[in-house]
């Protein structure tokens, strides 16, 4: 396992200040010598602060041969028949990802009486593989994991990545386990090196940090993405050279637990991910009456009201209507920022929105760093002059 190694000799006549360079309290200093206990989070902080005293040492364990390992592969998510538009944010990700190191593109399809694997390939995937049998029409673990393992077995994707659905947060961490691989839940960015490393970045930490997370010795590599994370690439529908495979599962494979005996869907209600106008409502905001306010702009433009967390917690909004990372990622035309901000943790959930503006007091506030239009003052003025104006410029006033 990597580990850091302390260098006493280094260390001489400053133990006890080396040992307050740990946040965690990792670093110990008794009978003379320093150690590092189990609360160590390989931060590295210390080997970055400790002028030489620590070393971070990799172990020599043997790797994996990644040339027998090439492609991106997505996992696709079907429901009802329908492809879920997370499943074309991953194929332009995963064609881009591919371009880098030159790579085809694969895409994975299960369910029953599925139709529109062209569509698949419409998006940028240079090779379909469905498995379409009766058993599979409903979403049970053990039949999905065993098709995505058969899938993998077959083709050796370098990479596989799957929406950060409630079925997917499900799936791929079971299919990581049946190989003993990495994966990476909830990524924000994806990125590859030219030794075809995948760089997997998420917030850790509550959204403290940024953490750059790879699977060097192991293959495949999985990733989880939210869906609104990515955008959806243009629609091309040359298919020239394209492949649509058709695989079928044996009756083993297909066993599961799991006896469904009835399905109900729920009515569709639109949230906030679907808005193209979302006025949020944060801090700023004193109280719960005045959410009324934010509805009415909201209402004129056409769009919806949303929250951050605190807002949530204090009652004012339903929970379904918090951005961040314990609530929904989004990607609005326009979100207008009132009274917020701009922890990572919320900004991680909106920051690919088309246009941002914001209305704080704090001229200091993180929310500025991106928004594209920031608006210093109080938002009791200006989102009633908002309003106003968007009345007046209808005849409405």
């Amino acid at each position: 396992m990597p580990h850091i190694e302390i260098h006493q000799e280094r260390a001489a006549g400053k133990q006890q200040e080396l040992t307050a360079l740990c946040p965690f309290g990792a670093i110990e200093f008794s009978d003379g010598k320093l150690s590092i206990s189990a609360a160590c989070k390989m931060c590295r902080l210390c080997i970055k602060k400790g002028n030489g005293v620590f070393e971070f040492v990799e172990d020599s364990l043997p790797g994996i041969d990644k040339s027998q390992w090439k492609g991106i592969a997505v996992v696709a998510e079907i429901e009802e028949g329908e492809i879920h538009p997370v499943t074309f944010e991953l194929l332009g990700k995963a064609k881009e990802l591919a371009a880098k190191v030159n790579y085809p593109v694969y895409c994975l399809m299960i369910g029953s009486g599925i139709d529109n694997a062209g569509t698949i390939l419409d998006y940028g995937a240079d090779e379909v593989f469905v498995y379409d049998q009766e058993e599979l029409k409903y979403f049970r673990i053990e039949p999905y994991a065993a098709a995505v393992e058969d899938f993998i077995n077959k083709v050796h994707p370098s990479s596989v990545l799957v929406g950060g659905t409630p079925a997917g947060r499900s799936l791929a961490p079971r299919v990581a386990a049946r190989f003993r691989t990495g994966l990476t839940a909830d990524c924000t960015k994806l990125d590859i090196s030219e030794n075809t490393d995948l760089d997997q970045i998420r917030p850790a930490y509550g959204g403290n940090i940024m953490a750059h997370i790879n699977t060097p010795r192991h293959r495949p590599q999985f990733a989880t993405v939210r869906y609104k994370i990515f955008s959806i690439p243009e629609k091309n529908p040359d298919h020239t050279g394209k492949k649509i495979h058709s695989c079928i599962l044996p009756a083993e494979s297909l066993k599961s637990g799991i006896e469904i005996t009835k399905t109900q869907w729920k009515s569709q209600e639109k949230g906030i991910e679907e808005a193209e106008v979302l006025v949020v409502a944060g801090r700023g905001v004193k109280k719960a009456e005045d959410i009324a306010m934010l509805q009415e702009l909201a209402d004129l433009l056409g769009g919806k009201v949303a929250s951050t967390r605190a807002v949530v917690e204090a009652g004012w909004v339903d929970a379904k209507c918090q951005i961040g990372l314990s609530g929904r990622t989004v990607k609005p035309k326009l979100l207008i920022t009132c009274g917020v901000s701009g922890a990572i943790q919320f900004v991680a959930g909106m920051n690919s929105s088309e246009k941002i503006i914001a209305i704080n007091t704090d001229e200091n506030a993180p929310i500025f760093n991106v928004a594209h239009i920031g608006l210093k003052g109080d938002l009791y003025k200006i989102v009633p002059e908002l309003i106003r104006q968007i009345k007046e410029s209808r005849g409405e006033a």
